[in-house]
């Protein structure tokens, strides 16, 4: 499970797009976005960095 702290995600358009980004890099990710707190969930095979470049490719790159 890897969890991000993204500074610029403030509604579900923003959640829908960083969904659509970390399901590109692997399709079977479980993740979860809480705006309150702006932080993802992300439970994945992939590593860490993968994720962190496709979200940050999206517009929303983790703090």
């Amino acid at each position: 499970m890897h969890i991000f702290q993204i500074p610029k995600m403030s509604c579900g358009g923003c959640a829908d797009t960083i969904s659509k980004a970390l399901k590109q890099v692997d399709e079977r990710a479980v993740v979860e976005c809480d705006l309150a707190n702006r932080t993802v969930k992300v439970d994945s095979e992939k590593d860490r960095q993968a994720l962190a470049e496709a979200m940050s490719s999206a517009g929303y790159p983790p703090a």
